[in-house]
């Protein structure tokens, strides 16, 4: 498949990602602003935060990780814009991950802003993120892995490797809980609640029509496609949600799309057809995979797949979500019958 490049709707702050620099602060719109805040050791390096001003403070899209860093950064950015971080009014979470979701309890602790959430992702804060529960989930992802075919060296490394970020998330409840379609109650913004499915169960993103904007989250990216994965908190399927919520926002007429990483970028059609072939064309390489060497398990696959990088030199996390991303795509595949699947200690693929 051709590569297509989107246009960035800022060039400074395309530069600023290509570049491995944090971009400015930036008025992106009268009311609206881009806040980078930074992730601490992870290739993306920031989640780009959007201040919506309202007549007394601020909304926010996103949060940011749970670190002083981040929380300064936040705080800092902020006051470019003019406010503080006590006339924050509304934490608007796209979605759980601990960069979108971590500092939004902390935020809510200071300024007394409500969070808002969709109950698919609010389902899962307490196995992911309560200390007496993780252990149940590592257990499953643990399992999960076993049926995938993962060796048993690597076996422990690679069903703990995500106990390490935890302890940037501040567990907390949403106080709003945010169905697909509903109008958010801020004054000045006409926001509707896109629920996307597929990166995680609640993925929300948030249209302006008046605007004529899109905050996108992690659902629709510049550059890099957001994982999408089988773990235990997924569903069965989720790349057929995915798919299915990238035609749902396809329609929108929108001027520009804000996502939560590198760049903001203007066409939103175009890129969401090259993700859909993206997808396309690795389904297909997988189908070729099986087809070359029936019976083979996922973890097999995924460590024969094309990558950004050579399979030796992925990181245990990396390879743990490669696994789990081959294996959505090996379930979208079995449901439309191009693929079948014998349950066994290790389950094996084969072809139809």
């Amino acid at each position: 498949m051709s590569k297509f490049v989107v246009t960035a709707a800022n060039e400074a702050q395309r530069a600023a990602w290509l570049g491995g620099t944090l971009p400015e602060v930036e008025k992106v719109r009268p009311g609206l602003w881009s806040i980078p805040v930074p992730i601490p050791i992870n290739p993306l390096r920031y989640v780009l935060v959007y201040a919506l001003e309202l007549p007394d403070g601020v909304a926010i899209v996103d949060a940011g990780w749970n670190t002083d860093e981040a929380y300064d950064a936040l705080v800092t950015g902020l006051a470019v814009a003019g406010y503080s971080i006590t006339d924050v009014r509304a934490v608007l979470v796209t979605h759980i991950h601990p960069d979108h979701y971590g500092l939004a309890g902390r935020v809510r602790e200071v300024s007394g802003a409500w969070i808002a959430l969709h109950p698919a992702d609010a389902r899962l804060l307490r196995d992911r993120y309560d200390d007496d529960y993780v252990e149940t989930l590592v257990e499953q992802e643990k399992a999960l892995l076993v049926r995938s075919g993962v060796p048993q060296t690597v076996l422990d490394t690679l069903a703990g490797a995500s106990m390490m970020i935890r302890h940037m998330v501040t567990m907390a409840r949403p106080d709003r809980l945010v169905e697909d379609g509903d109008r958010l109650d801020l004054r000045g913004w006409d926001l509707r609640a896109v629920w996307t499915p597929g990166h995680s169960p609640g993925h929300l993103c948030f249209l302006s029509e008046s605007r004529r904007v899109l905050f996108s989250g992690d659902h629709v990216l510049a550059k890099i496609t957001p994982m999408v994965a089988v773990h235990p908190q997924s569903t069965p399927n989720p790349l057929a949600d995915y798919l299915e919520a990238l035609v749902a926002v396809r329609k929108f007429e929108v001027d520009e799309v804000l996502p939560a990483h590198e760049y903001r970028f203007k066409e939103l059609a175009e890129r969401v057809d090259y993700v859909i072939g993206h997808h396309e064309d690795r389904l297909e390489e997988i189908a070729e995979v099986i087809g070359a060497d029936d019976g083979i398990t996922c973890w097999d696959i995924a460590t024969r797949l094309t990558w950004s990088r050579p399979w030796e030199s992925i990181q245990p996390f990396m390879r743990r979500a490669a696994n789990n991303e081959t294996l959505a795509h090996l379930a979208w595949l079995e449901a439309k019958g191009r693929v079948r699947r014998t349950p066994g200690e290790a389950d094996l693929w084969y072809s139809m």
